[in-house]
């Protein structure tokens, strides 16, 4: 459960963050897009990484602040590495915003089944190819989704080809970003980095994300319950731009404060019993590092 913050934290606390970069992923619009406007904001210098270039662009023109837009497909993992082979510059924080939510079966360009290969595998891969570069934190976004129906990663069936809802989907997705965030810590303190993996999730937020959902009874319920319980971007990216800025510990997960953590200021809240599972994790990790050939690249007792 979420411990009562004792101070509303809004985005006017972000430290100056000039001279920084930040990466932020699916920043074209909601969330994304939110917080690369309030960490421009605050003087870093933000990336808006993008499927879409010409949206990005749109965005971009937006915002205040220092701001470019790359192109980055997390459905394909060819994009991914010509994404990481661009960059040479210190990187202050990778946020891994971006995701689908609830979309009918579908696979990237890799053939995953597209909620995983985008949500985790897409990052997982961004991430380590990234992280040579990374001076302070990762930022990964999960959700309370993670927790349906007793979510578990189906290791023996990650495509979920025999029982796939895109509510099983997403809830597994979800579920491998927690596990990520645990694991990458796990390695990154072994390996000596001074670098920190933490989790945000934006509470019951109202985005565009929401919008492809396959079920059409499913977008009708978001639809009036969006309208009169969710709270708007700018209270959604709370978590994520406390967690890109605060002093918190390695593998922290942040979210609101409020019944359900579906809205209110960010804290740490807690996690799922699965969520939590060192084993899970590294095994995941493996599994992923098969599917996307790209391996962790710290030497254990290196610094970063």
């Amino acid at each position: 459960m979420a411990e009562k913050s004792k101070h509303a934290w809004t985005a006017t606390h972000l430290p100056d963050l000039t001279g920084r970069t930040v990466v932020v992923t699916g920043a074209n619009s909601g969330i994304g897009r939110t917080t690369a406007d309030a960490l421009a904001r605050a003087g870093a210098h933000v990336v808006l990484a993008v499927r879409d270039p010409e949206r990005g662009r749109a965005a971009a023109a937006g915002l205040s602040g220092s701001t470019e837009v790359r192109r980055l497909d997390l459905a394909d993992l060819a994009s991914v590495r010509e994404f990481a082979a661009g960059w040479s510059d210190p990187l202050y924080a990778l946020v891994n915003n971006a995701g689908v939510m609830m979309l009918p079966r579908r696979r990237t360009e890799d053939g995953f089944e597209m909620q995983f290969g985008t949500n985790h595998l897409g990052h997982f891969a961004l991430t380590n190819l990234l992280l040579p570069h990374v001076t302070d934190r990762v930022v990964t976004l999960s959700s309370s989704a993670h927790r349906w129906g007793g979510a578990t990663i189906e290791f023996d069936d990650l495509d979920l080809t025999a029982r796939y809802t895109p509510q099983r989907a997403y809830a597994q997705s979800k579920l491998a970003n927690l596990l990520f965030t645990l694991e990458l810590q796990r390695r990154l303190s072994e390996a000596g980095s001074p670098v920190r993996a933490l989790a945000a999730h934006p509470g019951y937020a109202a985005t565009n994300l929401q919008s492809h959902t396959a079920n059409p009874v499913v977008r009708g319920v978001l639809k009036v319950t969006n309208r009169f319980l969710a709270q708007d971007d700018r209270a959604g990216a709370l978590p994520t731009l406390y967690a890109v800025t605060q002093d918190l510990p390695g593998a922290s997960y942040v979210g609101p404060d409020g019944f359900a953590e579906a809205r209110g200021v960010p804290t740490l809240v807690g996690r799922s019993r699965a969520a939590s599972d060192p084993h899970a994790a590294r095994r995941l990790w493996g599994v992923s590092e098969e599917l996307t050939g790209v391996r962790f690249p710290l030497a254990v007792g290196a610094d970063s």
